[in-house]
């Protein structure tokens, strides 16, 4: 008997009492990262939440720098706080027990149900962590089956990766221990679907190739006929159908799990047309949650790009700093490239810059960091455009904010703002300097009397730099329009009034059912509602 089948018997075994109630399972696995889990796992939670279905998403451990914050103020992974967003389901750290975030080679922080655990090395992590692991993931899927009606589980990377698959806690000994019926996801678009597809089949064990119950092809470009041939000869080879071939769905603004994905827009910039500002982000080696920018990005007026050199810099109308796992070797990397002293020249000519989360404590004075818990370096210097000092501390701040812009953004301009804040720095001011926001958590813990507002941000006294710690702040649709049209007066251009019609968080919703309708109409609804069922 193999170890999947035993796990698979004690965890149903375990769990005989309550199985009536729990919800059933579906899981995508793909053939390898990037193919298109998340995305197709979104689709799949808006498709049967519109159903009327209570639906949660799960993914047992998730390596990503875009993270998301829950309504109790922890820290999950992006892809599963959209997920949750496309049941419209408040997220919870039992959709992403275990995020691994990314610090230096070999190294990430370990996020246990939304807090920070310990910094590991991956051998640590996976001969040390793991079998401890094994029963986190265990109980919090069981809490999701208790309290949904499906569950639509996400698994990361490979199945086929021979040497994790002893240990594996996301792919399929987890779809063991849950009894989950497979659909396996190849892209197509980077060629070598049939092969990808059979040789990770031929690596499965035995009964690890029964769980797979069929394929889908994701992100087909041409004529599906010509693509006929193929699928029925992978048919015959495997005895598993394929569900569905999935065109490329083109221009969906849905935020991007990982840096994968960033790097094609690293290659890809739009070209800058006639009347667009363009508005350049700072392409950091270890940059988080650079979803802040999407919205940007649907800004018709704005040509976004992104930069990691002094070759790739241009001219710029404003100037971007992200967030940023490692702020300290971030801003090294900054001084390496040549970058500071265009940040400093564009800022004294009075051009737009700003700074999120990293990017607004790189803009202080000084980083200090006693307990070396970013770099080997106790002091760094900041670039030096707020009298501030940040120190880098073990505790996390994990919160989701609302509030208002102060008198310093524009008199009479009470604008709402809301996002969410995680960093582990604190910073001080040491001389007097204007705030720019005054925000409250959105969700009061314990259901207490809500503290009193507090000021966040900074600005320069010329008004052109400034910074925050609030993730998703440009998400908000007046203050954005409000800073474009600021940059474009700069330019000596008229403004832009806001467009008619949905804001940036409503087209977010239309995304979500254009992204389900879409993959419902090449995807065998029929078939897959027979998996959940079976």
């Amino acid at each position: 008997m193999s170890e999947q089948r035993t796990d698979s018997e004690t965890y149903q075994g375990q769990n005989a009492v309550t199985a009536s109630k729990r919800a059933p399972v579906l899981m995508l696995q793909g053939t390898a990262s990037d193919v298109g889990k998340s995305l197709l796992t979104a689709a799949l939670c808006r498709f049967f939440a519109n159903e009327g279905l209570r639906v949660a998403p799960f993914k047992s451990q998730n390596m990503s720098l875009n993270s998301y914050v829950t309504p109790d103020g922890k820290e999950i992974g992006r892809a599963q706080g959209m997920q949750a967003d496309a049941c419209r389901t408040a997220a919870t750290t039992d959709m992403n027990p275990i995020l691994l975030k990314p610090k230096k080679d070999m190294i990430s922080q370990v996020v246990v149900h939304g807090k920070p655990y310990k910094d590991l090395d991956a051998r640590t992590y996976r001969e040390k962590y793991l079998p401890e692991a094994e029963q986190v993931v265990k109980e919090a899927l069981e809490r999701l089956r208790e309290s949904y009606d499906l569950v639509l589980i996400e698994g990361a990377g490979s199945p086929a990766e021979i040497n994790l698959k002893d240990r594996d806690i996301v792919n399929m000994r987890l779809a063991g221990w849950a009894d989950a019926p497979v659909m396996l996801v190849s892209d197509i678009d980077r060629g070598g679907v049939f092969a990808s597809i059979v040789g990770t089949l031929e690596i499965l064990t035995p009964e690890e190739r029964d769980r797979v119950k069929g394929f889908i092809i994701n992100k087909f470009r041409g004529d599906v006929s010509l693509l006929q041939p193929g699928i029925e000869w992978l048919e015959q080879k495997t005895g598993k159908p394929v569900l569905g071939v999935i065109p490329y769905l083109p221009g969906l603004a849905l935020e991007d799990e990982d840096s994968a994905s960033l790097d094609q827009k690293l290659e890809q910039a739009p070209p800058l047309r006639e009347g667009q500002l363009d508005i350049a982000v700072v392409r950091l080696p270890r940059i988080s949650n650079f979803t802040d920018f999407d919205a940007l990005a649907d800004e018709a007026d704005v040509r976004l790009r992104y930069v990691s050199s002094a070759k790739d810099w241009g001219a710029p109308d404003a100037v971007l700093l992200p967030g940023s796992k490692n702020t300290v070797d971030d801003l090294l990397y900054i001084r390496e490239a040549g970058l500071e002293p265009l940040l400093k020249e564009h800022a004294a000519r009075g051009g737009a810059l700003v700074g999120i989360c990293a990017g607004y404590q790189m803009l202080g004075q000084e980083l200090h960091d006693p307990e070396h818990l970013e770099s080997d370096r106790t002091h760094t210097e900041g670039l030096g455009f707020f009298p501030t000092v940040t120190t880098f501390t073990p505790d996390k701040r994990t919160v989701r904010v609302c509030g208002t812009t102060l008198s310093s953004w524009g008199e009479g301009m009470d604008l709402p703002v809301s996002g969410y804040e995680i960093h582990m720095g604190r910073t001080q001011f040491t001389a007097p300097v204007r705030r720019l926001f005054q925000i409250a958590p959105e969700f009061p813990e314990n259901n207490d009397a809500p503290p009193d507002p507090v000021e966040e941000g900074a600005v320069t006294a010329e008004g052109n730099v400034w910074g925050t710690y609030i993730h998703g702040i440009l998400d908000n649709d007046a203050l954005r329009r409000e800073w474009l049209n600021r940059v474009r007066i700069k330019k000596g251009w008229r403004k832009e009034e806001s467009a008619e019609g949905l804001g940036y968080r409503a087209k977010r919703e239309q995304q979500f059912d254009r992204l389900a309708e879409h993959v419902a109409k090449y995807l065998d609804m029929d078939k897959v509602r027979k998996l959940i069922h079976t």
